[in-house]
């Protein structure tokens, strides 16, 4: 299978490329490297759903958005997901349903305190494979 994401070593920071054959499944793709970085997504029950509309004046920053949202909710919820659905993306909003489960400290391990999706070398670029982004994460 090919990879969906790969993780990027950067100083003080970390960095995902993801992956995906058409503009949705790459942003799950992405979602989906996020919690890996933060937990074992192995280990997440899709026990509840959690809809997320973003709205963002292009599709780049709708990406670090979408990215910042999900953050966002395993900051302050602690919602941690392992499935994304994307109903409709196109260049300025995003719809979406999460699944997940609540953090539970005797099953979920935290590996890294992921703070932000940064607009620091984003990359978002098509080719005869299909989609790649690159985002930096601030940590």
């Amino acid at each position: 299978m090919k990879n969906v994401f790969d993780i990027i070593d950067h100083t003080a920071d970390v960095g995902i490329t993801a992956y995906g054959e058409d503009i949705k499944q790459l942003f799950c793709n992405a979602a989906l490297a996020l919690f890996s970085l933060i937990t074992d997504v192995q280990n997440i029950r899709g026990k509840i759903q959690h809809r997320v509309e973003i709205n963002s004046e292009s599709r780049d920053n709708l990406l670090v958005e979408w990215l910042n949202e999900l953050i966002y909710l395993f900051d302050a919820e602690h919602l941690l997901f392992n499935h994304f659905e994307i109903e409709s993306l196109d260049n300025n909003q995003l719809k979406a349903t999460c699944y997940g489960e609540k953090f539970d400290p005797a099953r979920h391990r935290i590996k890294t305190g992921v703070k932000a999706a940064t607009y620091y070398m984003l990359e978002v670029a098509r080719d005869c494979k299909g989609y790649r982004a690159q985002v930096i994460f601030d940590i």
